[in-house]
């Protein structure tokens, strides 16, 4: 046995009885279960109608024409759970599928799998203590429908809670891969008919798969105020929504260190904003309440107050950010609060990252845009360009439209109206809703959309450009499994790979790897210096590049 595999099996066991002496820390959290004794269980059973129709009593779920799933339950926090996961179950089974299918794939062993389950256990351990009684409560009536092919990661309860600070933890834990969510308001005369206008773009991608079933909630509880969310399903948090009294929320992360301990997710403070504040004030008061792990700017928007703020969360701040003397406010992915202007992660993330490139893009638009309609607000969220109308290549997280994004979504806070994207990415149909029309207690709650007010698809749709870029992601992944398992690529494949996505540097920095990897130096050195001509993403992006080609030139003696 060599020393390096010795001092890492003496670290394994470290790591073990680490978690083993402080099991007893985590045995609340792990035997937890929240108190529905106080909550009516009774439900109605699930009657499908086809494969795309499903009621449950007042409860329902259709797939719309445009593929996006319309979801109404209501009830108590349990029967809410219930209802929830009776519907949904089988699109459940599929999200969970998609989301932690990975992590048999990255971790297939059974004793990795073990120390997974204690290091979550661990890490979580306080989150129950975290989350509202009558949120654990649906989560717990969620659960029941979960899939039990996961229980080695934890219990069906446990990991349906865990899921729900995923997105906290992803952009924690990927500090350089920010999701790059971008969000704007507009009003006064900033708007055509002087009203409060709100648009944002959610760009958590977790695969292709599970974008796919995307869900519009319309959720009626017993306490608090009706509201809708895009959501997946076993999701009960809150990304974009709006409630009956016209008050919207967004999340867009911050940057943030990597947290020691989970406490309240960022989805759930923002579900129970929606669920119970009518105002900027109030959703502030709920806001301050809780103790968040990661940093993240909350965009609220308010048909009450006729604006938006952003309240900036993180676990030693708080800050929120009005604007003055104007009718716009623009969120990207850093803080513009005064509490933040002098923390040095949020000063470094402005310099180094994309946020504050996407935040002048936007800008841009709105000052091009005299007095914006929701037809306007709709092509600035598809907007694939960089500054000054730059091609800087599809997919690249410099740009507002990313083609990648879980779902675009515009508001009409003073009307109760929303339009979510649909399929594929924010380039289908956006298909209107009308939360007023949703909620009379006399409309059918099946085929819920405004379809008079529907938004077309994006032309790009139908261009071969689009066609190409869904090429280029094919090939991607196909290089990207190269160079991991050192396997060949033909020339021709790397030709067509470049003309698929010409402008993107990210092209010509995985052919250059690629190149590295094989030995063919000089050939990777002009690939990589033709990355440098192109739009770089972030300053540790360039950064590294640089480093290749230094390595390069002095391999090759220049």
């Amino acid at each position: 046995m060599n020393n390096a595999s010795s001092i890492y099996k003496r670290n394994i066991y470290i790591v073990v009885l680490f978690l083993i002496l402080t099991s007893c820390g985590i045995s609340k959290s792990i035997h937890h279960i929240p108190d529905i004794s106080i909550y009516d269980a009774a439900i109605s059973a699930r009657t499908s109608i086809n494969d795309s129709t499903f009621i449950a009593g007042k409860n329902s779920l259709y797939k719309n024409k445009q593929g996006t799933w319309e979801l109404y339950v209501e009830g108590n926090p349990y029967q809410l759970g219930l209802n929830e996961g009776l519907l949904t179950q089988e699109l459940f089974k599929t999200q969970e599928h998609a989301f932690l299918s990975k992590v048999d794939e990255m971790v297939p062993s059974k004793f990795k799998q073990y120390l997974l389950r204690k290091l979550l256990a661990f890490y979580n351990r306080k989150m129950y203590l975290n989350i509202p009684d009558a949120y654990k409560a649906e989560i717990y009536g969620l659960s029941k429908y979960a899939s039990n092919d996961y229980k080695h990661i934890a219990d069906n309860y446990l990991r349906v809670l865990y899921l729900h600070g995923a997105h906290d933890i992803g952009h924690a834990f990927q500090d350089l891969a920010l999701v790059g969510c971008t969000s704007f308001a507009v009003w006064g005369n900033k708007t055509e008919d002087g009203q409060l206008l709100i648009g944002r773009n959610f760009d958590f991608y977790a695969g292709d798969d599970f974008a796919k079933n995307k869900i519009i909630a319309f959720v009626n509880p017993t306490e608090g105020y009706k509201f809708m969310s895009v959501t997946w399903a076993g999701m009960v948090g809150v990304v974009s929504g709006m409630n009956e009294q016209g008050l919207t929320v967004s999340i867009n992360a911050g940057k943030s260190k990597v947290p020691l301990i989970a406490k309240t997710p960022i989805s759930i403070l923002t579900r129970e904003i929606l669920q119970f504040a009518s105002t900027i004030d109030e959703a502030i008061a709920i806001a301050k309440k809780r103790q968040v792990f990661v940093s993240e700017s909350i965009f609220i928007g308010s048909a009450k107050d006729k604006k938006a703020i952003t309240i900036e969360v993180s676990p030693q701040n708080f800050g929120v950010y009005e604007v003055e003397n104007t009718t716009q406010l623009i969120c990207s992915n850093h803080f513009q609060s005064s509490a933040y202007a002098e923390d040095k992660n949020n000063i470094k993330h402005i310099a180094e990252s994309h946020s504050q490139y996407r935040y002048q893009r936007m800008e841009a638009l709105l000052n091009d845009t005299e007095k914006l309609t929701v037809k306007e607000a709709v092509a600035i969220l598809r907007n694939k360009e960089g500054v000054d109308n730059k091609a800087i290549g599809h997919g690249n997280e410099k740009a507002l439209n990313q083609l990648r994004a879980h779902h675009g979504i515009v508001f009409k806070p003073e009307e109760r109206l929303v339009w979510v994207s649909s399929n594929p990415y924010q380039l289908g149909e956006f298909v209107a809703y009308s939360l007023d029309a949703v909620f009379d207690s006399s409309s059918t709650k099946l085929n819920l959309s405004k379809p008079e007010l529907t938004i077309e698809a994006d032309p790009f749709l139908y261009t071969q450009t689009y066609k190409d870029y869904e090429a280029y992601r094919v090939l991607n992944r196909t290089l990207l499994n190269a160079i991991d398992n050192d396997e060949n690529i033909p020339p021709s494949v790397i030709s067509e790979y470049q003309k698929l996505n010409p402008e993107f540097w990210e092209v010509y920095y995985f052919i250059g790897k690629y190149y590295y990897e094989k030995g063919y130096y000089m050939a990777a050195l002009n690939t990589f210096e033709k990355a440098k001509t192109k739009e770089v993403t972030t300053i540790p992006d360039q950064q590294n590049i640089e480093k290749y080609i230094k390595k390069l030139k002095r391999k090759l003696n220049k």
